[in-house]
């Protein structure tokens, strides 16, 4: 097999979950379009004995069909035919881990692990908690968490390109807090070409986007609870990076720094 071929093998391997004999045999076949075991064996140099089984697993996968005669001879199946099915079958797991999700919280073992959770590690019990998220969709779902249990107050600071960013979950999140009356304020960094984002941020996010020359993305809640970027915005999700400190003594300070931008 060419090294052209083998570069071709390694890439269908990876983007459709083969293995290494089945991306073989399927790239084979498909120069062939038609080909019999033997055919198939010599041009894809996987073993004969092993072409057996590929081949019935590349049918059940969807990649090939048999074509009943002597000698039995198989079809490869056009690749954008594949990926339709691939997409169809992915679609159709989510959907289906979705639901199951949407169930999870009312079993017993759900109720029984927010049990362990309150009793053993609230804040009540702990006065100081600390962790680091890393991913920004990790660091995303804990401020969601965090946000949509607020009593009191919350405190955003990040720039305009990170609210944006954000824009999609704070909305129905912000809803929710305005109708129990949570204080809401959020200020971000922005230069002069983004002044007119900001303004439309605002209107968006229906609460008022304070401008402030501070270059850092944090969450604070009720005073208590601080979630502080330790990464600059960046295009790469993966390497975002945060921590969040469950302590009276940090937030406060932070929110007594912070307190000149909503006075202005």
């Amino acid at each position: 097999m060419s090294t052209n071929k083998n570069e071709l093998v390694k890439k269908i391997k990876f983007h459709f979950g083969l293995n290494i004999y089945e991306s073989k045999v399927y790239v084979a076949l498909l120069a062939k379009n038609v080909a019999s075991v033997g055919e198939i064996a010599e041009s894809s140099g996987v073993p004969r004995s092993r072409v057996y089984d590929v081949l019935e697993s590349l049918e059940k996968q969807g990649f090939a069909v048999m074509r009943l005669g002597k000698p039995v001879k198989y079809i490869a199946v056009k690749p954008g035919v594949v990926i339709d099915k691939m997409k169809n079958n992915l679609m159709k797991e989510a959907e289906e881990r979705v639901g199951l999700m949407s169930t999870i919280r009312d079993t017993p073992e759900y109720r029984e692990l927010e049990l362990l959770h309150n009793t053993r590690i609230a804040p009540s019990n702990i006065p100081d908690l600390s962790s680091a998220i890393k991913g920004r969709q990790n660091i995303y779902t804990h401020m969601k968490e965090l946000l949509a249990g607020a009593e009191k107050e919350i405190v955003i600071v990040t720039s305009v390109e990170a609210l944006k960013n954000k824009v999609s979950f704070l909305k129905p999140i912000f809803e929710d807090l305005k109708k129990k009356g949570i204080v809401i304020r959020v200020a971000a960094s922005s230069h002069l070409d983004s002044e007119k984002e900001s303004v439309s941020l605002s209107k968006e996010l229906g609460i008022p986007v304070r401008k402030v020359r501070l270059n850092s993305r944090l969450c604070l809640v009720d005073g208590t609870k601080l979630l502080m970027f330790l990464t600059p915005h960046s295009e790469e999700e993966e390497k975002d990076f945060a921590i969040w400190v469950n302590s009276e003594y940090l937030s406060q300070a932070l929110s007594t720094f912070l307190n000149p931008i909503w006075k202005k």
